[in-house]
Parts: structure tokens; sequence; C-alpha cells
């Protein structure tokens, strides 16, 4: 068996740590303070950390797999720290907001030359900790590197499919966690089951508009890292995008949903990034979120808005 670097030991490295694990390798888990990380990480409670993950301080050299898994505001920073040490998967979705690049054109801007592919899909990190079925796609444009780490991250429980649509299946793991935003407001403010079937299914038609515009595929929204994803984080509140949606259609405050020590949620800083890439397209979902997340529109004008938009063919 292999040793699997994971950086980053939120919730999400942590299940990749135990997944990997879990299937006779060797894992180091590099966290910045090892020290408050016991067999049980206070981020993923209720998971102990088997005997062969180590949790460490600084990376090694030589393991076969750096599997990144940080926020993607963080990602730059931590890759031009580690360097170029193993292969690459990150684990991270979304678009780097004062650049609006996608995790693997911050790879190729903080690493030139290095090859490396992405996780992606429906994925909720202590289902995966806990080997429940589960399946995701290893997206990237080395198809020996794709199926090499398809081959070392397949367990019993756990699917993987390649596909060499990077920019689609990035995009559709990106614009699924603003897409919840709205999923939850329209749950929280209990607006009924057909308006959230409305949204998510408008929602996907924004999601594919944008991967094409930007040199994706329609077919890779339909699959796994779109349709998939998008299901997943829409439907409950173990989504923080989908619970801080939630809580903004009951009336709750945005500040007191995001504190200032609590996980990253990912679509406050991707929804503004999206649509500064996207210029002029047509992206009214994603563009009241944006809104409704920056403080300039309320969820009644945002629901007005939505809905008076001129009628179309579908």
């Amino acid at each position: 068996m292999s040793e699997i670097l994971v950086v980053g030991a939120g919730a999400w490295g942590t299940a990749l740590a135990i997944h990997c694990a879990r299937q006779g390798h060797d894992v180091l888990l590099q966290a910045r303070h090892p020290a408050r990380i016991g067999r049980e990480n206070p981020r993923l409670p209720g998971h102990l950390l088997p005997p062969n993950v180590r949790v460490v301080a600084a990376p090694p050299r030589g393991p076969a797999a750096m599997l990144v898994a940080v926020p993607t505001q963080h990602l730059r920073e931590t890759l031009m720290t580690v360097g170029p040490i193993a292969p690459l998967l990150l684990c991270c979705k979304g678009l780097e907001h004062a650049t609006g690049l996608l995790p693997m054109e911050v790879a190729a801007a903080a690493l030139p030359g290095e090859p490396g592919a992405i996780l992606t899909g429906p994925n909720f990190a202590h289902e995966i900790a806990a080997g429940l079925p589960a399946a995701s796609v290893i997206a990237g444009g080395d198809a020996g590197l794709r199926a090499g780490f398809i081959d070392l991250l397949t367990g019993p429980g756990f699917r993987l499919y390649g596909n060499d649509d990077a920019i689609g299946c990035q995009l559709g793991g990106a614009a699924k966690n603003v897409i919840a935003v709205a999923a939850g407001a329209v749950t929280g403010a209990g607006l009924g089951e057909n308006a959230r079937a409305a949204l998510v299914t408008r929602g996907l038609a924004e999601i594919a508009r944008l991967a094409v515009a930007l040199g994706g595929r329609t077919e890779t929204v339909a699959g796994l890292s779109g349709l998939g994803d998008l299901v997943l984080t829409c439907t409950g509140p173990a989504s923080r995008n989908f619970a801080l949606g939630l809580g903004l259609g009951r009336g709750e405050n945005l500040r007191a949903l995001l504190p200032d020590d609590g996980p990253a949620v990912e679509s406050v800083a991707t929804a503004p990034a999206i649509l500064r890439r996207a210029g002029d397209l047509d992206l009214p979902l994603i563009r009241a979120v944006a809104d409704l997340l920056a403080g300039e529109l309320s969820l009644p004008d945002a629901i007005a808005r939505l809905l008076a938009r001129p009628l179309r063919q579908e």
C-alpha cells in the first residue's frame, strides 16, 4: 500500500484520511495545530481516526499522492507553502474570490507545470467517514493521472469516475453551493416543495449555461459533479450552504449565521466571483443570491425580482 498525504484537517480532509486508511494506505493528515486533534477530530465528531492515520504539522517527502482539502480561498497559499512533493489531487470547490480562478487554475498559477486533478461530486464528509456508499468524479486533462487516482482511492463503498472536462466539473461543484443558498431560503421561508423543485431545475440550467460559456460541456453538468452535487446540496441542512439559506429564509441575521470561527461557507465568496467571471451571461438565480449575501437585496425582493422576469420558452 501507499503513503498518502492529506493537507487540511477540516471535516472533509479528515473524512478523506479515514477513507484512505480504510483502503489500507498509511495516511499523514497535515494540520495547523496537530496537538488539538486526538483520535477524534473536533471538526468531524463521532469518527475516530484509524491507527494508520498520523496527524503531522509538516509534510513529508515522497508520498505517493497529495490530497489538498483546504478551502479554495486558502488554496494558493497552501500550495505555495507545501510545494510540489507528490502527484496532486485537489479536494475543494469554488472560485478564488480575488481572481475568479477555479481550483485547478489556482494550482497551475501556484505550481506552474505540475500536473494535477480534482475530486468533486456529491459527498458529505460524515458519510464518507462512515463508509456509506457514494460516488464521485476525478477530473483533469491527464488520463494517466486520473486513472492513478481512481485506482488509489476507489473502495468497496466509494465508486469513482473519470472525466476530462475539468472546467465543467469544477463549475458544477462551485455553482451548486450558490443555488443551495437559494434552495435553503425557499425552504426556510416556507414557500413549498414546488418552489424548491422549480428553483433547483432552473439552477441546473444556469450551471449548464455557465459551464458551456466558460469552455465546459453540457453533459458534464448532467453528471455527478453537476446534477448529483446539486441535488445533495439542495436537500438538507447537512450542507452548510443550504443551512445558510435556511436561516436567511427564516429571517435570521447573515452575520450571526457566519461566525468568524466557523467553517467556511463557500457560496459567500463564490457567488460574486462567478458573476465577475461570467460577465454579461444571464444568471438570474446566482445574481439574486449574490445580492442577497451582499445585503443589497431582501429575500422578498429577490423572490419578486425572479418571478417578474419576462416569460420565455424553456
